[in-house]
């Protein structure tokens, strides 16, 4: 007959084995030289093993188990420490990868007690997580959280280059630190929508930096939830438009001037064809084909300058060349480089081309010896332009303007200038004076 203490030693080990093999946390046992002895249900459950399969056959072989050290190494620790704890991955039945926490005992007759928990869906959490914060810390808009008081809780590098502040001397502020004071009124507007759950996209607002200069910036703001489901905080993401709004502002200054130019254009074509008169149809098209073409040119030099104006220099020049091909001493240009605004520039154009088109027909220009001299020169804000004709036929004073004197005086009038003809004996000069801003 059995002791009684002998017997309760038994069932004592029975049960303990009884829960082992019930444990929902995967637990087996090995020799450390050999195979596995016992395999539990949540051995079975993790890895699709059944006992069957498992006992007798090497776990690390079964399970294609990779240690983070060398099985040598881990093998000696287990032998002088008795205990091993770390991360491996095994290979389920089904062929899916699993990541678990073991933690290794050695037993006194060489058994190897291995307990396991499966942290695979934590560990693809922590990789997610560290891929959203790789995100938030290289995003070039600014990303800060904050609690419910306004209180910022964390500022990414892009804060600080939006804002200037370091992460240092936001975190633990009040997000006011970033808002004018007329823009005050925002921060609890936002915050009493934040509370309600609400999400905010979009909102275009304007923020100061540490330095005191204003941005432009678009805000997006979420409501920040607790494990319970409770509003905690908020998130923001809020990226630099000052750029975008300048560029903005640009454009419909763009629009708004080609609007202008496109209807000055239009004025001045149908002026043109007002005064335009010819005993043919063939000068009428030709005199009106020429007015047009001089604004064609000085339109072309608009869009090099993207519409700031065009040089005198150049207008001249380009009027001009058709008279000089032959030889260029026939006509000269003296004058300092100038650029004039667009509506200055319109009607230098077209009066040197209504002189130059005159100076071809009756003056200077029709003779072979005759010639041009222009030239320009400017004191302080008054602008003076010289057109004098030499070695041409004698010419008198006309008894009537005619129709390019009249397009000329047309055009100097919108400057608010004055112009002199001084029809000498060799020659017409023309004199031409208008203010221009410095």
């Amino acid at each position: 007959m059995r002791p009684q203490s002998a017997e309760l030693e038994t069932t004592s080990t029975e049960r303990l084995a009884d829960l082992l093999k019930l444990s929902y946390e995967p637990m087996f046992a090995w020799k450390l030289d050999g195979a596995i002895e016992f395999w539990n249900a949540g051995a079975e459950r993790l890895y699709g093993f059944a006992p069957n399969e498992a006992v007798g056959h090497s776990s690390h072989s079964l399970l294609q188990t990779k240690f983070p050290i060398d099985f040598a190494e881990l093998h000696s620790q287990l032998r002088n420490k008795r205990y091993w704890a770390g991360e491996l991955h095994h290979i389920c039945k089904e062929g899916r990868e699993v990541i678990v926490d073991s933690r290794m005992q050695l037993l006194g007759d060489d058994t190897v007690l291995e307990v396991n928990r499966d942290v695979t869906q934590f560990k693809a959490l922590e990789q997610r997580l560290r891929s959203v914060a790789a995100i938030v810390e290289s995003s070039d808009d600014a990303i800060v959280s904050k609690n419910l008081d306004g209180v910022i809780a964390n500022w990414n590098k892009g804060a600080e280059r939006v804002f200037g502040y370091s992460a240092e001397e936001a975190i633990g502020q009040p997000i006011t630190i970033v808002i004018p004071k007329e823009r005050l009124h925002e921060e609890h507007e936002i915050l009493t929508r934040i509370r309600r759950g609400e999400r905010i996209d979009h909102f275009e607002t304007v923020r100061q930096r540490k330095d005191g200069s204003l941005i432009d910036i678009s805000l997006s703001v979420s409501p920040v939830k607790n494990e319970e489901g409770k509003i905690v905080g908020a998130s923001k993401i809020a990226r630099d438009i000052t750029e975008q709004k300048r560029n903005q502002e640009q454009i419909a200054t763009l629009a708004r001037e080609t609007e202008h130019r496109s209807k000055n254009i239009l004025a001045n074509v149908q002026a043109i064809v007002a005064v335009s008169q010819s005993d043919t149809v063939d000068g009428f098209r030709q005199a009106i084909e020429g007015r047009i073409r001089a604004l064609a040119n000085v339109h072309s030099l608009f869009v090099e300058t993207r519409w700031r104006g065009a040089n005198l220099q150049t207008i001249a020049k380009n009027e001009l060349a058709p008279y000089s091909e032959a030889d260029d001493r026939r006509v000269q240009i003296y004058g300092p480089p100038l650029l004039l605004t667009p509506d200055v520039a319109q009607a230098m154009a077209m009066t040197l081309h209504e002189l130059a088109t005159n100076a071809a027909k009756y003056g200077a220009l029709s003779a072979p010896e005759g010639r041009i001299d222009l030239k320009w020169w400017r004191d302080g804000a008054q602008l003076t332009l010289q057109w004098t004709e030499i070695g041409g036929p004698t010419v008198q004073k006309p008894t009537r303007r005619g129709f390019g004197g009249r397009i000329i005086e047309r055009m100097i009038n919108q400057l608010n200038g004055k112009i002199d003809f001084e029809w000498r004996a060799d020659g017409l000069v023309c004199q031409i004076i208008f203010d221009m801003p410095p």
